[in-house]
This record gives structure tokens, C-alpha cells and sequence, in this order.
């Protein structure tokens, strides 16, 4: 119900806002962004009558019905003295983005305050310990060199389907609506692929199988390292006794990444180890990074996002630096990062709880701790020439800038960070760090989607069905060339994707010569996915590419996905004719291009856009959605009136299909809205089923679209909702 109406102003404007409390106060800032252009993270809102800032619903039921709308950016742009002002209040805290979030003066007085104190308690606690803090960093600068031998980063590279992460790299820019990537931008996505690489490919080992009959094992010990173990650094053997046929099985803890590129096995250490070869094998600046708490794991300097950033290969989650602290609840105290040119206490980087941290940091003296990291330093940079030097202590200077900048930082709040994934489940519960099981965010940014080749995709089908037609072709024989089609999908998909080219093959159903008289119905379809038909000496017909290869790599998944549905469909028509041509058989005017936000998402494959790609390969999850969710649809043209709409059940987890909704439709950009659909007690019989729903109450145009999710199939069972994919389909003019 529409609880309150508002007069917001903003700049010269004032717009009237029915706020409804069922929504909550994310949607009215969507609303706010609607009208204003400004996203729901640069929102000040204010009220007129007493300036209190509104941050939450308890906020808009105490203040009046006017309030004063603000961009934070515009607003710091406009204030450089108490920008200035705010930055001398920091000393020793860098200089603060406008866009980045940051504590009140009340916050950071009390944080200084705090550490202040840690760092007077610390004098009386800290050991004089500096050979010890010594120890445990030293012996990983002969590890990092060897990431630099030519022999092992080769090795590492031959054992990389180096045209396949470089195609996953173009794909997922290209979702974003980045066909024309700078170098840069592909290299930091090529990084984020071979991290996603390494974690399908690299296994990791509880208690190793036994090398006899494969059973289970169990711990027996330690055994001493044989030659050839040593040879690779395994200084420490671990002992197995299998259950079933009690041989001992050796699990050698490999040191030398050489040998972690043949086994491809191990814990935290092997697995951050390899990696890091492999990032420095590809040209990526890195280092190895050591939690004293029992960790390791990878950094790599971004230039697209020009500073270092967090990769952890055993869960395949990166740039989340605060994972170990809030995901699985980490009591850290010295982070140390190791490279060729140095090492450096990173420590700051991983926490948001400084004063805790420095009341754990009792090995030595902080001075200690900077006097041995420098020595070291120094020492890796011996031979380093003036110019190089000049770089790294200019590269040094802003990343301190940057560690005592981030650590005052608020923007990680809405981020709810995963416990351990790696790992044995009692072993990780034994670690205190098993939390919760995903990466999620419930304040979700503004998405495009980038999905006009699902639209075209869809229409050229219907050039297609009505040749069928035209030249009497049963169901049957339509489901045979679909099938030919299909079959030349997936053979592209298979090649190399700048390599791109596969026959249609006729089969002893469908002859050379119909499927060189259908030929012209495939133009709309082969144009879809940036592919051409050539026709050889030899009379073959082959299917090549015509444009942009990651066009096509892009549009091939929806193409198969598609023609699968297609098939099925066709199937079940018994009097195929031309009264069969209509929806959901051709499914034609589908909405596309719009922006999308939704109450929440799962990080990085679960997002709001993964919802309207036109793929079962991704989904949309909304981790805190059982009992109630939204996900809304902004059009980037003209009205639409909403006649039809599809969902499609994931890939696994029926108990999180959605079973309740609502689908309203705005005319005002989100401001009110005008119920369309609702279905109460639906179900799916099965993983990817698509459904078909004709919209009840037609006749209204909408620039805005919103599906409330009220309940999942078993609210009992998940506190998740999850939909394969969405398809808008608007009324034919």
C-alpha cells in the first residue's frame, strides 16, 4: 500500500514520490534515480524541515513530506574547503576519492583513539622477536624467484587453453556492453579467467586417494622425504594408510611450483604457490602473499584499476580483501606480501579492525617490523637502476597512501563475504572459518544489459518457421533441420574463436537439396550470430564467421539454448500450419537493452543481468530472497505495453524456484505502479523448464517493469531465490 507521498527536490525540479512500505527504501532511491539520473549509491537525501539525513525507512517515517535530493559527488565537487578540511583532519590517511564512502569525523576520531591505545599496549606486550618475525618471512624470497625462471613460466603456460580464457575474457566484457576493450581491460579480464581456470583445474586434497585402489585414506603421520622429493623442495611428507587395502600412500608437500604445475594438487600453500607462477608466466606484476594465521594466497598489480589487487586461487574469489576478517572471521596480525622487489606488510589491506589487529601483533615491535621489511626490500633492489628504483618508491608511496585510505573505508558494507569453501568440512569448522557459503550483495549497482543478439536471435526464428510452412514441410522434418542447425552450433562452439567455421551437414532425412533450398531462411538467423554461408568447389555448404568474433562467441550459447527450446516445441505441434506460427512458438518483440537492479545478487555469476542473457549457463540468485525479493527493468526507449513474459528455472536447487510473484508495471519511472500479472503456487517440474505467461491485465504502457518474488517452492529449506532467466516480450505494432 502507498503509505506516503513525497515532494523531493532536486537542483530547480520538484517530483512527487508515492512511497510504498511493502518496497522499502531501495526501491524509492530507484525511484529517486529514475527521475533524477543520480545512482542510489551518490543519493544524499535530506529533509527539508530539520536536514536530517534519510538512510534507511525509519528515517523517511520521521520527516516530513518534503526532502532535498543530492548528488554526493556534485555536492564534494562544489565543497573543496571542507574537502580539504577533512583530509588535514586525517593526518597520515591520504586523500579520499569523492565517490569513495568514508567514516564520520565521530568514527575516525574514535578509530585513532583506539589505535593509539593498541599501539601503547602493544610496548608492553610485543617481544623483542626480530630474528623471529625475520625467519618466517625470509625463506619465501628464493620461493618468489622462482616464479622468474623462464623454464617454469613456460611450463606453466603450455598447460593453458590460452584461446579459450582469452574468449571467456572478450565474453564477459562484452555482457557489459564493452565490444572495443583496451588492452589493459582484456589483460585485467584474461587475469580474472585464469583464476577461474586454475580453480577447475587445480584439485584440492583432504586425505589423498590411495595410490593402489583409489579408496579412501587416513592419516598416519609424517615420513621422510625421498631424493626426488627434496629435489622439488618437499621437505615434508605426509603418511596415509588406505582403509580397504591398508597400503601407505606419500603426500609430498611440493615447494617448487615446477613440480605443482605436473601434480596440479595440494592445500592453501601449493595451490597460491602455483598461481602466482602462473600470474607472473603471463606478465602480471605479483606477489605471494602470507597470513602468519595460516594462509597464502596471491596479489597481482591491476593497471585497469591501477593498484594491487586480492586473488585467492583455492576459493576463486578476487578483489575482496576483507574476506579472511568478516568472511571467515580471521583474527589476522601480520599480512605480508613477498615479490621479486620486495616485501611489504599489506596487513592494513585485509582489515577494518586495525587497534584489534595491533593488539595481536606481539612477535616484535612495529619499528621492528618495518626495519627488517626494509633491509629485506633493500636487498631484492640491489641491482635495480636508478629509473626502476624511482618506480617502485613512487609505487610504494601510493599504495601506503592507498592501505591507510581503504582502511577507513565504509564501501565493502553491503558485501556479505563467504566463510572457507577449500577444504574438508570439519577441518574448516575446526579453523573457526567455515561462515556462510556465499559472495552477495545486498545493495546492488545499476546493470545494462547487453542482450540485443538474444532479441535477434529469437526473431530470425520466425523466417525460419515460415519457410517451413511455405514449402509444407511437416513438424518432423522442421525438427531435422533444426537439429542440422544445431549440430552446427555446437561444432562451432568446439573450434577456436577467431577460427570459427563448420559445415551444414544433411542427413538421410533432410537431402543436400532442401537444405540448399532453405538456405535463405537461415540469413536472419547466421547475421544474429555474426556468421556467413559459403558454398565450396565441392558443393559443400559451410557456416563462417562474418564479423566480430566475440559477437559470435557471445550470441553461439543462445543460439543452442534456443534452438533446444525450439526443437522441443516444434515437437509437440501435431498440425503444424501457419496458425501454429505465434507465441510461444515464435517468440517475437522480446524487450531488450534496458538497466536492471535488483534487491540483491550473488557475486560474481548470480547477478541481476544474468537474468535476461538468454543462457542456461547463468542465473540470477538472490541469497536473502525465499520469502520476498524484486527485480526491476528499466526501458532505454519508448513505452512498451507487456502482453507476455517467460521465466525459466535454473540449473539445480528446485526448492528456490520461484512459486509467488507479482509483475507491475510504471509509466512514471518508477514512482507508482500498476499490476500486470500475479501467480500464486506455481511450479517447476524440472531444471531449466521455461514457462509461458500471458499477461492478465494488458492495455497498460510501462517504461519500468518490477517483479516481486513473494515466495520460493520450499521457504523452509533455503533462504535463497534463484531464476534461470527472464524474457520480457512487449505488444507488436
Amino acid at each position: 500500500m502507498v503509505a506516503r507521498t513525497f515532494l523531493v527536490r532536486h537542483d530547480d525540479s520538484t517530483f512527487t514520490v508515492d512511497y510504498d512500505t511493502d518496497d522499502g527504501f531501495e526501491v524509492f532511491q530507484f525511484q529517486l534515480f529514475s527521475l533524477t539520473s543520480i545512482p542510489p549509491d551518490e543519493q544524499k537525501i535530506v529533509g527539508e524541515d530539520n536536514d536530517r539525513i534519510v538512510s534507511d525507512d525509519s528515517d523517511l517515517a520521521d520527516v516530513s513530506g518534503k526532502l532535498q535530493l543530492v548528488s554526493i559527488t556534485s555536492e564534494e565537487a562544489r565543497k573543496p574547503e571542507k574537502q580539504e578540511e577533512t583530509t588535514s583532519s586525517t593526518a597520515g590517511a591520504g586523500n579520499f576519492d569523492a565517490g569513495t564512502s568514508v567514516m564520520s569525523d565521530v568514527e575516525l576520531a574514535r578509530m585513532l583513539q583506539a589505535e593509539e591505545e593498541a599501539l601503547l599496549f602493544q610496548q608492553y606486550v610485543a617481544g623483542d622477536n626480530r630474528a623471529e618475525f625475520e625467519e618466517k618471512v625470509r625463506p619465501y624470497i628464493s620461493k618468489v624467484l622462482l616464479y622468474e625462471d623462464p623454464v617454469r613460466q613456460e611450463a606453466a603456460r603450455k598447460t593453458v587453453p590460452l584461446d579459450n580464457l582469452e574468449e571467456k575474457a572478450l565474453v564477459s566484457l562484452a555482457k557489459d556492453g564493452n565490444f572495443k576493450p583496451s588492452k589493459v581491460e582484456e589483460d585485467h579480464a584474461f587475469l580474472l579467467q585464469l583464476l577461474f581456470w586454475f580453480k577447475r583445474s587445480f584439485s584440492w586434497v583432504n586425505a589423498p586417494p590411495c595410490d593402489g585402489c583409489g579408496n579412501e585414506t587416513t592419516a598416519q603421520g609424517m615420513g621422510d622425504a625421498l631424493p626426488s622429493e627434496i629435489q622439488y623442495g618437499a621437505t615434508r611428507v605426509e603418511l596415509y594408510r588406505c582403509n580397504s587395502c591398508s597400503r601407505v600412500t606419500r603426500f609430498p608437500r611440493y615447494n617448487d611450483p615446477l613440480k605443482l604445475v605436473e601434480t596440479r594438487k595440494g592445500r592453501c600453500g601449493e595451490w597460491a604457490n602455483c598461481f602466482t607462477l602462473y600470474c607472473r608466466a603471463f606478465g602480471y606484476e605479483s606477489r605471494l602473499v602470507l597470513d602468519f594465521t595460516d594462509h597464502v594466497w596471491t596479489e597481482c598489480y591491476s593497471e585497469a584499476l591501477g593498484r594491487w589487487m586480492h586473488l585467492d586461487p583455492g576459493e576463486a574469489i578476487y578483489d575482496r580483501p576483507l574476506l579472511y576478517e568478516k568472511g571467515w572471521r580471521k583474527k589476522l596480525n601480520y599480512v605480508i606480501a613477498i615479490a621479486k622487489d620486495g616485501v611489504y606488510d599489506v596487513t592494513k589491506r585485509y582489515t577494518r579492525k586495525w587497534n584489534e589487529v595491533l593488539s595481536r601483533r606481539t612477535i616484535t615491535k612495529e619499528s621492528s617490523v618495518v626495519s627488517v621489511l626494509t633491509s629485506i626490500t633493500k636487498e631484492c633492489r640491489r641491482n635495480c637502476t636508478s629509473q626502476v628504483l624511482s618506480i617502485l618508491e613512487e609505487r610504494d608511496n601510493v599504495e601506503r597512501e592507498a592501505l591507510e585510505r581503504d582502511l577507513r573505508s565504509t564501501d565493502d558494507a553491503p558485501i556479505s563475504l563467504p566463510g572457507r569453501q577449500s577444504g574438508d568440512k570439519q577441518w574448516r569448522i575446526a579453523r573457526s572459518e567455515f561462515g556462510t557459503d556465499s559472495l552477495s550483495s545486498s545493495s546492488c549497482t545499476v546493470r545494462i544489459c547487453s542482450d540485443e543478439h538474444v532479441t535477434k536471435i529469437y526473431n530470425a526464428f520466425s523466417s525460419i518457421l515460415h519457410k517451413f510452412v511455405e514449402d509444407s514441410l511437416t513438424a518432423s522434418k522442421g525438427v531435422e533441420v533444426l537439429k542440422i542447425l544445431r549440430a552446427t552450433v555446437v561444432d562451432l562452439k568446439k573450434l577456436p574463436y577467431k577460427k570459427r567455421r563448420a559445415s551444414l551437414k544433411p542427413n538421410s532425412i533432410i537431402g543436400t537439396s532442401l537444405v540448399h533450398q532453405l538456405l535463405p531462411s537461415f540469413k536472419e538467423l547466421l547475421n544474429a550470430l555474426s556468421l556467413k554461408s559459403e558454398l565450396d568447389s565441392n558443393g559443400i555448404l559451410s557456416v563462417c564467421l562474418a564479423g566480430d568474433p566475440v559477437q559470435t562467441a557471445l550470441a553461439l550459447p543462445v543460439a543452442l539454448h534456443a534452438l533446444d527450446e525450439l526443437i522441443s516445441d516444434l515437437s509437440k505441434c501435431d498440425n503444424f500450419s501457419k496458425g501454429s506460427l505465434s507465441f510461444p512458438l515464435l517468440r517475437l518483440n522480446r524487450i531488450c537493452s534496458g538497466a536492471v537492479l535488483a534487491s540483491g545478487e550473488e557475486l560474481p555469476l548470480g547477478i541481476a543481468t544474468a537474468a535476461f542473457d538468454g543462457t542456461r549457463m547463468s542465473k540470477w540468485e538472490e541469497p536473502n530472497g525465499a520469502k520476498g525479493c524484486w527485480i526491476m527493468y528499466e526501458l532505454s526507449a519508448n513505452m512498451q505495453e507487456l502482453v507476455a513474459y517467460e521465466l525459466m528455472s535454473a540449473n539445480d536447487a528446485t526448492e528456490r524456484d520461484p512459486m509467488d510473484w507479482v509483475v507491475e508495471g510504471s509509466n512514471d519511472g518508477g514512482s507508482s505502479w500498476h499490476v500486470l500479472d500475479e501467480r500464486r503456487s506455481e511450479m517447476f517440474d524440472k531444471c531449466f523448464q521455461r514457462k509461458t505467461y500471458n499477461v492478465k491485465s494488458t492495455g497498460f504502457l510501462s517504461n519500468m517493469f518490477r517483479f516481486r518474488f513473494l515466495a520460493v517452492r520450499d521457504v523452509k529449506s533455503t533462504s535463497r531465490l534463484q531464476v534461470g532467466s527472464i524474457d520480457l516480450y512487449a505488444k507488436q505494432n
